[in-house]
Protein backbone atom coordinates (compact mmCIF):
# COMPACT_ATOMS: atom_id res chain seq x y z
CA UNK A 1 0.00 0.00 0.00
CA UNK A 2 1.36 3.37 -0.98
CA UNK A 3 0.71 6.41 1.28
CA UNK A 4 0.12 9.57 -0.66
CA UNK A 5 1.60 12.71 0.94
CA UNK A 6 -0.85 15.61 0.69
CA UNK A 7 -0.67 19.16 1.98
CA UNK A 8 -3.24 18.57 4.79
CA UNK A 9 -1.09 15.68 6.00
CA UNK A 10 1.94 18.02 5.91
CA UNK A 11 0.11 20.57 8.08
CA UNK A 12 -0.85 17.87 10.60
CA UNK A 13 2.74 16.58 10.75
CA UNK A 14 4.05 20.15 11.22
CA UNK A 15 1.57 20.87 14.05
CA UNK A 16 2.28 17.59 15.84
CA UNK A 17 6.03 18.22 15.55
CA UNK A 18 5.62 21.75 16.96
CA UNK A 19 3.48 20.52 19.87
CA UNK A 20 6.04 17.82 20.73
CA UNK A 21 8.81 20.45 20.57
CA UNK A 22 6.96 22.81 22.97
CA UNK A 23 6.01 20.01 25.37
CA UNK A 24 9.65 18.92 25.60
CA UNK A 25 10.55 22.42 26.85
CA UNK A 26 7.68 22.40 29.35
CA UNK A 27 8.87 19.02 30.64
CA UNK A 28 12.48 20.23 31.01
CA UNK A 29 11.45 23.44 32.79
CA UNK A 30 9.32 21.64 35.38
CA UNK A 31 10.94 18.27 35.98
CA UNK A 32 14.66 18.45 35.09
CA UNK A 33 16.78 19.72 38.04
CA UNK A 34 19.38 21.38 35.76
CA UNK A 35 16.80 23.98 34.73
CA UNK A 36 15.61 24.75 38.25
CA UNK A 37 15.37 28.53 38.62
CA UNK A 38 14.34 30.55 41.62
CA UNK A 39 13.85 34.13 42.68
CA UNK A 40 16.65 35.91 44.51
CA UNK A 41 14.28 36.40 47.40
CA UNK A 42 11.18 34.38 48.24
CA UNK A 43 9.69 37.52 49.82
CA UNK A 44 10.25 39.77 46.82
CA UNK A 45 7.29 42.12 47.38
CA UNK A 46 7.99 42.51 51.09
CA UNK A 47 11.61 43.38 50.28
CA UNK A 48 10.45 45.96 47.74
CA UNK A 49 8.48 47.83 50.42
CA UNK A 50 11.64 48.14 52.55
CA UNK A 51 13.75 49.46 49.68
CA UNK A 52 13.58 53.15 50.70
CA UNK A 53 14.67 52.25 54.24
CA UNK A 54 17.71 50.46 52.77
CA UNK A 55 18.59 53.52 50.67
CA UNK A 56 18.42 55.73 53.78
CA UNK A 57 20.65 53.32 55.73
CA UNK A 58 23.19 53.22 52.87
CA UNK A 59 23.26 57.03 52.73
CA UNK A 60 23.94 57.15 56.49
CA UNK A 61 26.98 54.92 55.93
CA UNK A 62 28.21 57.07 53.04
CA UNK A 63 27.87 60.20 55.21
CA UNK A 64 30.34 58.80 57.79
CA UNK A 65 33.99 59.91 57.73
CA UNK A 66 34.89 56.34 56.81
CA UNK A 67 32.49 53.69 55.55
CA UNK A 68 32.86 49.91 55.70
CA UNK A 69 35.42 48.52 53.25
CA UNK A 70 36.04 45.01 51.94
CA UNK A 71 39.53 43.89 50.91
CA UNK A 72 40.67 40.55 49.55
CA UNK A 73 43.73 39.20 51.35
CA UNK A 74 45.72 35.96 51.20
CA UNK A 75 43.70 34.55 54.12
CA UNK A 76 40.23 35.58 52.87
CA UNK A 77 38.06 38.68 52.90
CA UNK A 78 38.89 41.42 55.35
CA UNK A 79 35.96 43.63 56.31
CA UNK A 80 37.06 46.89 57.94
CA UNK A 81 34.53 48.87 59.96
CA UNK A 82 34.86 52.63 60.65
CA UNK A 83 37.44 53.46 63.29
CA UNK A 84 35.27 56.24 64.73
CA UNK A 85 33.20 53.57 66.54
CA UNK A 86 34.31 51.22 69.30
CA UNK A 87 34.33 47.61 68.05
CA UNK A 88 32.28 46.42 71.03
CA UNK A 89 29.45 48.84 70.10
CA UNK A 90 29.08 47.48 66.55
CA UNK A 91 26.53 44.72 66.02
CA UNK A 92 24.63 43.32 63.08
CA UNK A 93 24.76 40.71 60.33
CA UNK A 94 27.00 40.06 57.33
CA UNK A 95 25.01 38.32 54.59
CA UNK A 96 26.73 36.49 51.70
CA UNK A 97 24.46 35.68 48.80
CA UNK A 98 25.35 33.65 45.71
CA UNK A 99 22.85 34.30 42.94
CA UNK A 100 23.81 31.17 41.02
CA UNK A 101 23.33 28.83 43.99
CA UNK A 102 21.23 29.78 47.00
CA UNK A 103 22.29 26.63 48.85
CA UNK A 104 25.70 28.15 49.71
CA UNK A 105 24.33 31.48 50.99
CA UNK A 106 25.23 32.22 54.60
CA UNK A 107 25.00 34.86 57.34
CA UNK A 108 27.51 35.77 60.02
CA UNK A 109 26.64 37.75 63.15
CA UNK A 110 28.96 40.69 63.80
CA UNK A 111 30.92 40.41 67.06
CA UNK A 112 34.11 42.45 66.94
CA UNK A 113 37.19 42.74 69.10
CA UNK A 114 38.92 45.05 66.61
CA UNK A 115 37.49 47.09 63.74
CA UNK A 116 38.46 44.32 61.33
CA UNK A 117 36.63 41.07 60.62
CA UNK A 118 38.28 38.30 58.60
CA UNK A 119 36.21 35.76 56.70
CA UNK A 120 38.39 32.73 56.03
CA UNK A 121 39.10 31.45 52.52
CA UNK A 122 37.44 28.10 53.30
CA UNK A 123 34.04 29.76 53.76
CA UNK A 124 33.91 31.21 50.26
CA UNK A 125 33.64 29.55 46.86
CA UNK A 126 35.12 31.24 43.80
CA UNK A 127 32.67 33.34 41.82
CA UNK A 128 30.40 36.33 42.26
CA UNK A 129 29.04 37.14 45.72
CA UNK A 130 26.59 39.83 46.80
CA UNK A 131 27.60 41.04 50.24
CA UNK A 132 25.14 42.90 52.44
CA UNK A 133 26.36 44.22 55.79
CA UNK A 134 23.62 45.44 58.11
CA UNK A 135 25.24 46.99 61.14
CA UNK A 136 24.14 49.12 64.05
CA UNK A 137 25.78 51.46 66.52
CA UNK A 138 23.86 53.19 69.32
CA UNK A 139 20.41 52.76 67.72
CA UNK A 140 21.73 54.04 64.33
CA UNK A 141 21.36 51.47 61.57
CA UNK A 142 23.72 51.39 58.59
CA UNK A 143 23.83 49.30 55.45
CA UNK A 144 26.68 48.47 53.11
CA UNK A 145 26.27 46.48 49.90
CA UNK A 146 28.91 45.30 47.48
CA UNK A 147 29.19 42.78 44.68
CA UNK A 148 32.56 41.06 44.47
CA UNK A 149 34.26 38.41 42.36
CA UNK A 150 36.10 36.06 44.68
Amino acid sequence: MKIKFTWPMGIVIALVSFIIFILSFVYKAHFVKEYDHHLVSEEYYKDELNFQKEIDQQNKGIALKENVSINKTNNGLLIVFPKEFKPSEISGIINFQRLSNDKIDFEIPIKLETNEYLIKDESLVEGRWDIKIEWEVAENKYLYKEKIMY
